[in-house]
């Protein structure tokens, strides 16, 4: 893509995709009705729904809203095939830890890109609590066969700072036989806590240390998901890097464990200002006005990195046309996300021109150079076609983005909805 003009106008983007998914998993397990407003129509929250429709929980899927017919903890039933997760780290990951607990065995599979992803770190803590998690091809990937039993409550030490491992671990401790813990090196997204305790569960947090009692009752909320800062990345750097551009992004969910990407930006210099500040279901909102600005490169890493762990390829394109150099650190969990993105932002950045260079955990971006036109393969992976139709926007000559219609995992409007801002 490349910009015509300054990006003006305003967008509302699609509804969080982590708190989506959780909203079906919670909302399948709470005894009563979850209706679900501004519910993210992806396929990755789609393959959820599918999930637990073939576990026997009764979803409809309107235009309005999602109405989720919870049997309470214990109402799952066997499901009478293999649940698929498509291309969904976050079902895949979660729904492990609640099939656990079950009475019966369940077979779990995705897609080539979920049949590559590490699931020995939700295989480890579940066979520590007394499940029988195999990977039917004996290389820690999926498909599962997950067994469940009766689990025993356990404190784990994660090496990783990952919500899709610690939520895993938690899901099982309800059904654990006393207080589950995990404890992570950073704290990452707190979406499962602040959700499972707004549908009474009993959910504590210190520091890095989140703590889950069994067996509580849920009960069916509604819930009105703010929209996924991950979505409004693309905009917020868009909008940054197009001069004269000035866009508002309405909704936006900023939740401390997810606004890396706001305290990044600013670092660099950047014009973002919060409006409009509220909460919802538990969450804080506000609206994003952002302006383009001058930037220079900042040190991406730390603690950081869990907060900002989905936006990091964006982030790599604004650090491109920011002057001075900018260095991530940390980051090599990229390296088995729906693609290798750190590999594919190094070789694609320096495709159009950037003094880019891979590291091991990490990337250095010497960035400030104007950037050329390329052919960029998305790699199937909906964050790297994103984040190089935003870098075609300030690049001389634009960017063709190959096989650019994996957006649909996460933002199905996308591509119209940045086009809006573009007339």
């Amino acid at each position: 893509m490349q910009a015509k003009m300054p990006l003006r106008g305003e967008v509302k983007i699609p509804g969080d995709k982590s708190i989506s998914h959780r909203a079906v998993m919670f909302g399948a397990l709470a005894d009563g009705t979850t209706r679900v407003t501004n519910f993210l129509q992806g396929a990755d929250c789609l393959s959820t729904i599918s999930c637990f429709r073939k576990l026997g929980i009764d979803i409809e899927n309107t235009q309005e809203e999602i109405r989720i017919h919870g049997k309470g903890l214990h109402g799952l039933t066997a499901p009478t095939e293999i649940l698929d997760t498509g291309n969904s780290g976050t079902t895949t990951r979660l729904i492990s830890g609640i099939l656990a607990g079950q009475n019966f065995t369940t077979t779990l599979t995705g897609d080539a890109s979920i049949q590559s992803r590490p699931m020995g770190r939700i295989i480890k803590p579940l066979s520590m609590m007394g499940a029988t998690v195999e990977s039917l091809k004996g290389n820690q990937c999926a498909p599962l066969q997950i067994q469940g039993h009766p689990l025993t409550a356990i404190h784990y030490q994660s090496p990783v700072a990952s919500a899709q491992v610690k939520s895993c671990v938690l899901l099982a401790g309800l059904y654990a036989d006393g207080i589950t813990s995990v404890t992570e090196p950073y704290l990452s997204r707190n979406h499962t806590e602040l959700m499972l305790s707004h549908f009474g569960a009993r959910v504590t947090s210190e520091g890095t240390t989140a703590s889950i009692s069994p067996d509580p009752e849920l009960h069916g909320l509604d819930i009105s998901v703010p929209g996924d800062i991950s979505s409004a990345a693309y905009f917020i750097v868009a909008a940054l890097l197009v001069p004269g551009s000035e866009v508002m992004i309405k909704d936006v969910g900023i939740n401390p464990t997810r606004d890396g990407i706001l305290r990044v930006c600013k670092a660099m210099g950047a014009d973002i200002t919060l409006l409009n500040k509220r909460t919802a279901a538990g969450e804080p909102v506000a609206d994003l006005l952002v302006r383009h600005s001058e930037l220079h490169g900042t040190v991406i890493e730390g603690e950081l990195i869990p907060t900002l762990i989905d936006e990091i390829p964006v982030l790599a394109v604004l650090a491109a046309y920011a002057n001075g150099t900018t260095v991530i650190r940390n980051a090599e969990e990229l390296k088995v996300k729906e693609s290798n993105r750190l590999d594919i932002m190094v070789n694609s950045l320096g495709a159009m021109g950037c003094d880019i260079e891979g590291t091991d955990d990490g990337m250095i971006i010497r960035g400030g150079k104007p950037l050329h036109h390329a052919s960029i393969d998305s790699h199937l992976d909906h964050r790297i076609a994103m984040s190089f139709a935003v870098a075609g926007l300030a690049s001389e000559g634009g960017v063709e983005v190959l096989r650019a219609d994996c957006v649909d995992i996460s933002y199905p409007e996308f591509y119209a909805d940045l086009g809006k801002l573009m007339k």
